[in-house]
């Protein structure tokens, strides 16, 4: 049996109609010297199946 990949699925947060929405990694800090435009829209989340396939999704996440 697989196992859910726990440190990853932490990040993400599953919707009513079953979206996965994560945030950008790597924006946790040295953000002083962009500008509050490139910080603001590192700050919103999108949704995962944008950027990773389905197959990617259930490698990490076993119970979606």
């Amino acid at each position: 049996m697989k196992k859910t990949n726990k440190s990853f699925a932490k990040r993400l947060k599953v919707t009513k109609n079953k979206k996965v929405i994560a945030r950008r990694p790597g924006q946790n800090h040295f953000n002083a010297k962009e500008s509050r435009r490139s910080q603001l829209a590192d700050k919103r989340s999108s949704n995962l199946a944008d950027r990773l396939s389905k197959k990617e999704i259930n490698h990490f996440i076993t119970n979606l």
